[in-house]
């Protein structure tokens, strides 16, 4: 298979371990405690692989729905393995416990509301008296874009600096090189996948400052008064704030050799040294044994059973 007809994988790091999403399976690899590596598979949800997800703006809001689900499950699977005991035999089959529905629900809902609190609605406050300083609402709006931005880019430095946060940005790294190599198609080798940079065009964190480049465009014009719609708004367009997001990652990726386009997402790969950091080869081969197994899984299932765009990023990694 040449790299213009492979498939699109992408992924998520989780504690001591690595998520990738193939065609119609997920598959997770952590690093026990004991120092074997233990593996997990699940197909995906028909709504993440059907028709919907090739509708433009539809398939941002999916991505953004799917990206929260299987990362919350990945991270349960794997903070229930670290649990393990060191002197477990090696042998010995992990424990883990399954994540029910309703606290995935719970979580996810946790995990929205934070967001929307820390990067929409406080920034949104701090903007607050600046208000009539510059004259009208666009240059407020955008002052308070600035403002989210500080806060954004002060929260990812900051969640690095914890010690199990800079090895999942480890794991981040390794995700990151193992997906190039896959994309062009080398062995998927320590040495090979080393040639790598850590940084990718599709990772989420692109994704997310791109999510708050297009807030502030998106907010400028919408007026600061009354009170009850400032914050309302500031709600109900994420949807369409991240589904505009995607397409632009989307269209990033697919002409990511261009030199313009290098240029203008040049921020994005720089902003990647803060949420990933040089693995150790250990740390790879847990993001080989997740990728492999992706790729065998969906061969085995017979994937893709519809057609595919070869150049839709499957999710941001």
């Amino acid at each position: 298979m040449t790299t213009e007809n492979k498939p699109s994988y992408g992924g998520q790091a989780v504690l001591e371990g690595v998520m990738i999403r193939g065609q119609r399976n997920v598959a997770i690899a952590v690093r026990r405690p004991n120092g074997r590596i233990t593996t997990q598979t699940r197909p995906l949800s028909s709504l993440y692989v059907g028709s919907l997800r090739r509708l433009p703006l539809v398939r941002g809001v999916i991505m953004l729905v799917e990206t929260l689900a299987l990362g919350m499950r990945a991270l349960s699977y794997s903070a229930s393995i670290g649990l393990e005991s060191p002197d477990a035999a090696e042998d010995a089959e992990p424990e883990h416990e399954e994540l029910g529905k309703a606290s995935m629900a719970g979580m996810m809902l946790f995990a929205l509301v934070f967001a929307i609190g820390l990067f929409f609605l406080l920034p949104l406050f701090a903007s607050r008296p600046l208000e009539g300083v510059f004259g009208n609402d666009i240059a407020s709006n955008v002052a308070e874009g600035g403002i989210r931005m500080a806060v954004f880019i002060a929260y990812i430095f900051l969640i690095g600096r914890m010690s199990d946060i800079n090895r999942v940005f480890m794991y981040h790294g390794a995700e990151h090189m193992t997906v190039h190599a896959q994309e062009r198609g080398d062995p998927l080798t320590i040495d090979e996948i080393r040639k790598y940079s850590p940084a990718h065009p599709r990772c989420g964190t692109a994704f997310l400052l791109t999510v708050m480049v297009v807030a502030i465009i998106v907010f400028a014009v919408v007026p600061r008064a009354p009170l009850w719609w400032l914050i309302t708004s500031r709600i109900i367009f994420i949807p369409l704030i991240a589904a505009a997001a995607y397409e632009i990652i989307r269209w990033s990726g697919k002409y990511s050799d261009n030199l313009l386009v290098s240029l203008i997402t040049s921020p994005n790969l720089a902003l990647q040294k803060l949420t990933t950091r040089w693995p150790d080869d250990d740390q790879i081969e847990v993001a080989v044994a997740a990728m492999e197994l992706a790729i065998e899984t969906d061969l085995g299932t017979g994937a893709p059973t519809v057609p595919i765009d070869p150049e839709e990023p499957q999710t941001p990694i």
